[in-house]
């Protein structure tokens, strides 16, 4: 059963905590890094380092601007495992669309494996990136990210990606195609037809809110999780902004969430 994330400062687990879901997949060396997240092993394998998203690049895509830090993200990721065996571990759905290997990946250096994924969070060069196929292991990487976060390294620094606040919508529409970190209080919880918002505002037509439809609905009840239970708390939900009667982020499984302080 998935429990939900209760973020406590000063708590966290040890980043050297293995996580006993993941298994085994295949090694191999890296030959090239496309950015801060994806590199190529000399087997041909594209891997896309699963549960984290580092500052994207252009890679070739027209018109889009690179996120800042960027650059520095791709250069850490080279230091860490270019030329390098390393072994992959999956936890869920292993593959995209793209034919990409979705997996967590372990490096040893100096006699020390090291967790890719964690590292870059603890470094303040990624932020946690989950999906509904693909929630193994967030509290430990979500303990990385607040390592790197109250020790203000990389992106923390940047006010690009600034903890948004639930209660200023202006700010979050000026954000709409962004993936953010949005917290505050939710003001009301309540089901609609197939349907739950968390509304972090009293005027739903204008102010944020967290959405969760029914296939994600059915994600929290298979966990135990009953999102009603976030009304009058606060909450930090990250996801992709989208302007649809004011700002909103949908909510697809309960990992987005993360519980800061109980009703």
């Amino acid at each position: 059963m998935t429990t939900l994330l209760m973020t406590v400062p000063g708590v966290a687990p040890a980043l050297s905590q293995t996580c006993d879901e993941l298994q085994a997949g295949p090694s191999g060396r890296v030959v090239s890094i496309s950015d801060g997240d994806t590199f190529d092993l000399d087997s041909g394998l594209t891997v896309r380092l699963v549960g984290i998203q580092a500052p994207k690049l252009p890679l070739g895509r027209e018109g889009f601007e690179a996120w800042p830090l960027g650059d520095e993200a791709k250069a850490t990721i080279q230091d860490l495992v270019m030329g390098q065996e390393v072994a992959l571990y999956y936890s869920g759905e292993n593959r995209d669309r793209h034919g990409r290997a979705l997996a967590h990946v372990m490096v040893e250096r100096d006699g020390e494996m090291i967790w890719v994924q964690a590292e870059m969070l603890r470094l303040g060069l990624a932020r946690v990136y989950s999906f509904p196929d693909n929630r193994s292991c967030l509290d430990v990487l979500y303990a990385a990210e607040a390592q790197g976060r109250a020790d203000r390294l990389g992106i923390w620094r940047d006010p690009y990606y600034a903890i948004r606040n639930g209660a200023d919508p202006q700010s979050l529409l000026d954000r709409v195609g962004g993936y953010e970190l949005v917290e505050g209080r939710v003001l009301n919880a309540e089901r609609v037809g197939s349907r739950v918002y968390l509304n972090f505002g009293r005027i739903w037509r204008e102010d944020f809110t967290a959405v969760i439809e029914s296939q994600g609905l059915r994600v929290f009840e298979q966990a135990g999780i009953d999102p009603l239970m976030f009304d009058n708390g606060v909450i930090r939900v990250r996801g992709w902004i989208e302007s649809a009667d004011g700002p909103r982020i949908d909510v697809t499984h309960p990992e987005q969430i993360e519980v800061l302080a109980r009703p």
